[in-house]
């Protein structure tokens, strides 16, 4: 299989503060839908965060019946390499986003992290290489 693009998706419940969420607080600029809408894209060069309305799916694949959640740990993290990992938590305190762990070196792994959710709850994490 040869894939020629990558995306991510992310099924909102809450969709237009997700899309809020990803334009507005990360920056990422959508290349189709608006906060209005029900599907939206955000091309971040290598590959496509992608929003869609878990209600839609859930009908699409016939499993509106279903629970939506279970309680469990964090199945997907989404990871993003930033330059600065303390000045995003400044920037990201500052507008009020609350994180889940603070900036942390992690030597054995090779880089700083940070971790918060978006409006979904999905876990994000900015990180940096350590120098």
């Amino acid at each position: 299989m040869t894939a020629e693009y990558q995306f991510t998706r992310v099924l909102a419940d809450r969709f237009e503060a997700t899309f809020l969420f990803y334009r507005d607080v990360m920056g990422f600029t959508p290349v189709f839908g608006t906060q209005h809408d029900t599907y939206a894209d955000f091309d971040l060069g290598t590959f496509h965060i992608s929003l869609f309305d878990r209600a839609e799916m859930a009908a699409a694949l016939g499993t509106s019946g279903l629970p939506v959640s279970a309680p469990a740990q964090d199945g997907v993290c989404l990871v993003f390499e930033v330059a600065d990992v303390r000045a995003e938590a400044a920037r990201l305190t500052s507008l009020g986003v609350p994180l889940v762990a603070d900036v942390t070196d992690h030597p054995d792994w090779g880089i700083t992290t940070l971790h918060l959710r978006d409006p979904e709850g999905t876990l994000l994490e900015l990180n940096q290489p350590l120098p």
